[in-house]
């Protein structure tokens, strides 16, 4: 009479290890926010310091760098910097998701 009642045994399980991993998941985005990424170009000579969550914490530009008064090329080295940094972080926050998900892509995750 209750023969398929097996699988809500199997369900339940199913069910337990998402709510875990969607716990998991709420902890890794908090963490983002303090995660510090670091992309550099030329040498050092610009270094932007991006959170998980693509937030600016920090650029350098070094002294050499200020003093060729050159806008152009310090404009192109901070772009350069500051698309590197954002790609270095989604790259970051992708490999963690994928390790937290074992590889199972999860839309609108990320």
């Amino acid at each position: 009479m209750f023969k398929g009642l097996g699988d809500l045994g199997k369900m339940g399980g199913i069910i337990k290890q998402a709510v875990e991993m969607k716990g998991r998941i709420e902890e890794l985005k908090e963490q983002m926010g303090d995660m510090e990424i670091p992309f550099s170009v030329g040498g050092d000579m610009v270094t932007v310091v991006m959170s998980g969550t693509l937030e600016v914490k920090s650029l350098k530009i070094s002294q050499e760098l200020l003093e060729e008064k050159d806008v152009e090329i310090l404009e192109s080295m901070v772009q350069a910097a500051m698309n590197g940094a954002i790609a270095k972080a989604q790259d970051t926050v992708k490999e963690k998701m994928t390790q937290l998900t074992g590889g199972v892509d999860i839309p609108g995750l990320m």
